[in-house]
């Protein structure tokens, strides 16, 4: 019972070796607050804003895998399967499901983590008056609390939603899918190239889904942190920046999430099922993906 979702328990620090590309790809998403990317080099490093995420990532993957595993089950119930194959319809309600669940947990890190890494024009001038507002992790955390409430730290919780539900939904079914199409005709479990090759294809399909929403949600994370707000609630900030920028601005870091997204998902895969083959002592009819999407 317990093997998959401590096999999904490890996977979840992949992400934090692509934290480079995920800084460069959030300053490019807040043109406004940071006018090109060489600005990730005079800052304080690639993973600046990283201590807070890391000590949740794993219980994130893990929250999110747990949400997906549970629903399949009970999705199969509900249709009577007897514990048989779960379909791609299920594969997918049950993704989009782990992928909001994990929300809870992920959203409070993930604005500490954008606005530190963020946090780059102070380094400019190194003076006495231009001092970074935030002095690490929990000072950042602290401070959004005294000032927002509990509130602030789930402020982008709504387009944080919206990207990992689709896309963790995109996620799980095209590793099930493009996995089976890539395991020899009577096996049970893909090779480990085909396990490679529907994690790096998964990847890249999740983030196609969720870039735009990953643009939303990095603009009202930092909005007002530089000056005045310029966004009124979720929908304003969307149409706003679609109007002014065009929808070419939504997809300006895809190339960058891709290169992340390719080996840092075919890792986790390959590295889910190793673990889950070692500790699992009983077969399971439910196929279950890991979880390794942010």
């Amino acid at each position: 019972m317990w093997s998959q979702p401590v096999g999904a328990f490890p996977t979840g620090t992949f992400g934090v070796a692509s934290s480079p590309f995920k800084m460069l790809q959030r300053l490019i998403h807040l043109s406004r607050f940071c006018r090109s990317p060489r600005c990730c080099f005079e800052g304080e490093g690639f993973f600046k804003g990283m201590a807070l995420p890391l000590t949740t990532v794993s219980m994130t993957s893990s929250v999110a895998f747990g949400t997906y595993r549970n629903c399949l089950h009970c999705l199969s119930q509900a249709r009577g399967a007897g514990g048989g194959p779960n379909t791609k319809m299920e594969v997918f309600l049950s993704g989009l499901a782990g992928g909001v669940a994990q929300i809870s947990v992920m959203a409070p890190g993930d604005i500490v983590k954008v606005r530190l890494q963020c946090q780059t024009e102070s380094k400019k001038g190194a003076t006495n008056t231009s001092k970074p507002k935030y002095r690490g992790p929990v000072h950042c955390l602290l401070s959004i609390l005294k000032e927002d409430g509990v509130r602030g730290l789930y402020r982008g919780a709504l387009p944080l939603m919206l990207r990992d539900g689709p896309s963790y939904a995109v996620y799980f079914l095209m590793y099930r899918t493009v996995s089976e199409l890539l395991t020899d005709f009577g096996e049970k479990k893909p090779s480990w190239i085909g396990v490679m090759f529907g994690g790096a294809v998964a990847g890249m399909s999740a983030w196609t889904v969720g870039t735009p929403m990953d643009v939303v949600k990095a603009r009202l994370q930092m909005d007002g942190l530089l000056g005045k707000k310029q966004y009124r609630n979720f929908f304003h900030c969307l149409t706003k920046t679609l109007r002014t920028e065009g929808v070419g601005v939504f997809f300006r870091t895809l190339g960058l999430n891709y290169v992340r997204a390719v080996p840092v998902s075919m890792m986790v895969f390959l590295t889910y099922e190793v673990i889950t083959a070692f500790l699992q002592t009983s077969s399971d009819n439910t196929d279950t993906p890991p979880v390794g999407f942010e």
